[in-house]
C-alpha cells in the first residue's frame, strides 16, 4: 500500500482549484493572487524537472503570503521528490513492486546536493509549517479548503515516512489523518473531486491486501473498494485544478498495474504535451510500450527521449542512463537488432545503478547471447541476473531469469 501512496511522479503537492486565501493571515486579495500564481508557476517548473527554479518560486510565494500553507507543503514535496530522484526512483517500475528496499538504503541527499541532515531539516521545517498553518485554518473555519490543505500536508508526511524513513507506524498515523481530512472535504463539498485522489488511492490500495489486512485497515479508519477507488482517482485526474497532474501521474502507475497499457500511454501523451521538458516522460512511454509488447513504439519514444537527454545539461537521476540503456536495449532485443542492442546494454553497465536494473540489463544481454547462438554465455548472464535481482527484492526479474536458464530465448 505504501508504494502506491508515493505516486512516483508527484513532483509537487496536491493543490486545489480556486483555492481561497488562508484566513490565518488574511493578506490583501492582490497579494493572495500573486502568491497563487507563484505556486502555480512553481508546480509547472517542478513537473518539467526544473526543481531549483520551482523551489525559488515557492519561496517567493511564502514571502508574498506567509500565512498560506500550500507553498510550504509544495516546497517540502519538491525536496522529497528530489531525494527520490537522487535515489533513481524515476518511472512506474519503481512503484510496481520491485526493489523497494534500495530506495530506502541509498544515502539521502537533497536536490541541490545537501547532506542528509540538511535535507531532512529543510523538508521537516517546510512541512511542519504547512501543518501548523493548515491546523490553525481548520480551527478558525470548518471549510473544505482548510481541510484539504491539512490533509494534503499529512499526505506528504505519510509518503515521506514510507519512502525515506521506511516507517510503517509513521505512514499509518499520517495516512489515516490525510484520509480523514479529505473525506471531510468531500462531505463538505462533494464537487471537490480533487480530494478524491488521496481517498481513492487508499481505497484502491487496501482492496489489494489480504482479508486480515483489509479488516485491520477498516478498523484503522480506511475504506476499501477497488473500483470505487480507481473511479475517484480518475475523477480527480479530470478535475481542472492543481491536483489534476498529480492524479494523472498516479494513474500511470495504476494503469500499468492493471495492464491497461493503452490508458497509461494516453495519460503519458497528455503529460508530454503539458510538460515537454520532462524527459522522463519519454522513458516512461517507452517502458510502458515495452510492457504492452510494442517494441517499435518503445524504440520511437526512447530514441526521442535519448536525444533530449543528450542535449539536456540538467542533473540526471541516479542510474538514469542505465535505465535508458536497459529500456532501449530491451526494445532492440525484441526487434532482433542484436548488435545495436548489445552496444546499448553494455553502455548501460557503465552507469552506476540499482542492482535490479543491472539484473534486468543482464537478462537482455543473455537474450542477445541466446540469439547469437552462445548458450553458455546466455546462462552466465541469466544467473548473474538472478543474484542481482534476488538481492534487491525483484521477484519478477528472478522468475524471468530462471525461466530463461531453463528454456532460453527465441
Amino acid at each position: 500500500m505504501v508504494t502506491l501512496t508515493a505516486a512516483f511522479a508527484a513532483v509537487t503537492g496536491l493543490g486545489a482549484q480556486g483555492e481561497s486565501p488562508s484566513p490565518v493571515g488574511n493578506p490583501p486579495l492582490a497579494r493572495a493572487e500573486e502568491a497563487a500564481a507563484l505556486r502555480s508557476r512553481g508546480q509547472a517548473l517542478g513537473y518539467n524537472l526544473d526543481r531549483d527554479a520551482a523551489l525559488a518560486s515557492f519561496t517567493k510565494a511564502m514571502a508574498v503570503d506567509p500565512s498560506h500553507p500550500a507553498a510550504y507543503r509544495l516546497s517540502a514535496a519538491t525536496l522529497w521528490i528530489g531525494a527520490l530522484f537522487e535515489r533513481g526512483a524515476v518511472t512506474a517500475e519503481d512503484y510496481l513492486g520491485q526493489a523497494r528496499s534500495e530506495v530506502e538504503r541509498r544515502p539521502l541527499r537533497g536536490p541541490a546536493g545537501k547532506k542528509a541532515a540538511a535535507f531532512e531539516a529543510a523538508f521537516r521545517a517546510h512541512l511542519d509549517r504547512a501543518v501548523l498553518l493548515a491546523s490553525a485554518w481548520c480551527r478558525k473555519t470548518d471549510s473544505a479548503d482548510a481541510h484539504f490543505q491539512l490533509g494534503s500536508a499529512y499526505g506528504y508526511q505519510a509518503t515521506y515516512a514510507a519512502t525515506v524513513e521506511g516507517s510503517l507506524f509513521g505512514t499509518l498515523r499520517a495516512a489515516r489523518r490525510a484520509y480523514a481530512e479529505h473525506e471531510r472535504v468531500l462531505a463538505l463539498d462533494p464537487a471537490r473531486k480533487d480530494a478524491g485522489l488521496i481517498v481513492g488511492l487508499y481505497r484502491y490500495a487496501i482492496s489489494s491486501l489480504s482479508l486480515p489486512s483489509r479488516l485491520m485497515a477498516r478498523l484503522a479508519g480506511f475504506g476499501g473498494g477497488r473500483e470505487r477507488g480507481l473511479r475517484m482517482i480518475e475523477d480527480a485526474a479530470g478535475y481542472p485544478g492543481d491536483v489534476q497532474t498529480n492524479a494523472r501521474f498516479t494513474l500511470i502507475v495504476i494503469y500499468n498495474r492493471e495492464k491497461r497499457f493503452d490508458d497509461a500511454l494516453r495519460v503519458v501523451a497528455e503529460l508530454q504535451q503539458q510538460y515537454p521538458r520532462n524527459r522522463l516522460l519519454w522513458l516512461e512511454a517507452g517502458s510502458t510500450a515495452l510492457r504492452a509488447g510494442r517494441p517499435e513504439a518503445a524504440r520511437r519514444s526512447l530514441e526521442y527521449g535519448l536525444a533530449m537527454v543528450a542535449g539536456d545539461p540538467r542533473p540526471r537521476a541516479f542510474g538514469e542512463l542505465a535505465r535508458w540503456a536497459y529500456a532501449y536495449g530491451a526494445a532492440l532485443v525484441a526487434l532482433k537488432e542484436i548488435d545495436a542492442a548489445h552496444r546499448a546494454l553494455v553502455a548501460g553497465l557503465e552507469d552506476p545503478t540499482r542492482p535490479w536494473v543491472e539484473g534486468r540489463i543482464r537478462i537482455e544481454l543473455g537474450k542477445v547471447a541466446d540469439l547469437s547462438g552462445n548458450r553458455p554465455g546466455a546462462i552466465r548472464e541469466y544467473r548473474h541476473a538472478i543474484r542481482l535481482c534476488a538481492g534487491d527484492d525483484d521477484g519478477a526479474c528472478v522468475s524471468s531469469a530462471r525461466a530463461l536458464v531453463e528454456r532460453g530465448y527465441q
